[in-house]
């Protein structure tokens, strides 16, 4: 009985290391975070990070400022949120949701995680896109005053 349960163990240790021999490989975006220079209009403006996620054809991005506050306390959930990202081979990827933390008034803005469609190889920058968030009936849109840093993100 023992050389039977020894032997089962051994099967399924085997099976468990074989299965992550023939695992696909985790797909990845690069960089995972970048930084851009906003202008948002009469709102405001000044430094921004995006960060970006990939899983398989599903990408989302999540933006955060500092530069920009929220005017009033403002609940989870309430901002919708368009972010269009320009393709180095051209035509653009849009990323859109109704998501944000809840926010306290003055608290740095954050919108995301935004889900889009990205393929193999898509290179994104926001230089040339804009990010448009509405809130309360109010649209405030934003735009790259220059290229991202450290460059495009670049999906698998």
């Amino acid at each position: 009985m023992k050389r039977i349960a020894t032997g089962a163990a051994l099967t399924v240790g085997a099976l468990a290391v074989t299965g992550l021999a023939f695992a696909p490989a985790a797909l990845a975006v690069t960089p995972e975070t970048a930084t851009l220079n906003a202008d948002c209009g009469s709102f405001g403006g000044g430094e921004a990070s995006l960060t970006a996620t990939q899983s398989d054809t599903s990408a989302t991005m999540t933006l955060k400022s500092s530069a920009v506050t929220a005017p009033i306390a403002l609940g989870e959930d309430s901002i919708q949120s368009t972010l269009t990202l320009v393709k180095a081979s051209g035509g653009t990827t849009t990323f859109t949701a109704t998501e944000n933390p809840a926010m306290a008034a003055g608290d740095d803005v954050q919108v995301g995680p935004l889900p889009g469609t990205v393929a193999s190889g898509d290179s994104l920058e926001a230089f040339g896109g804009s990010l448009t968030m509405s809130v309360f009936g109010i649209t405030i849109t934003c735009t790259a005053t220059g290229p991202q840093s450290p460059g495009p993100f670049v999906f698998d």
